[in-house]
């Protein structure tokens, strides 16, 4: 597997994030969504995770006083199965934690056990459902959650 690293988001990533979203999800984000969030919401932190190529994942979550929620995670098919998912994950965790997050929660679909599993192994519980969460297809989202303290 290739060198990679972690880091903040930047507006210049933001084409290259859009790629990894298009392959990732069945309604991805628009460039104006991702500008709004790197930009102009304070309680947004979004990071990217890229070998020397290219980007090839990101994660964002957002941090509102002690509770912190991902928004999204993503990463590219082929990088899939290397365990870089799960350094990403750890890493916005990490992140979290170091702002005063008390909490973190998510939404993942019910049909996604491979994220549920990676979640699972940071401590993540089952909360609830959310019916028809997701609008491509009304599918049911898991809600997950951790105690960060």
């Amino acid at each position: 597997m290739t060198e990679m690293q972690i880091r903040k988001m930047e507006q210049a990533d933001i084409k290259a994030v859009m790629g990894v979203d298009q392959k990732s999800f069945s309604s991805p984000w628009n460039e104006e969504i991702f500008t709004h969030e790197v930009n102009e919401n304070d309680y947004a932190h979004y990071f990217i995770v890229e070998t020397k190529e290219k980007i090839i994942g990101y994660a964002g979550l957002w941090i509102v006083y002690e509770d912190a929620q991902i928004t999204n995670i993503a990463l590219l098919e082929e990088y899939r199965g290397f365990k870089i998912g799960e350094k990403l994950f750890g890493y916005v965790l990490q992140y979290a934690i170091q702002q005063g997050a008390e909490r973190l929660s998510l939404e993942v679909r019910m049909s996604n056990i491979v994220a549920q599993n990676l979640y699972h192994k940071f401590g993540l519980v089952p909360g609830g459902i959310r019916k028809k969460y997701y609008t491509d297809d009304n599918e049911d989202a898991l809600v997950m959650w951790v105690n960060l303290t």
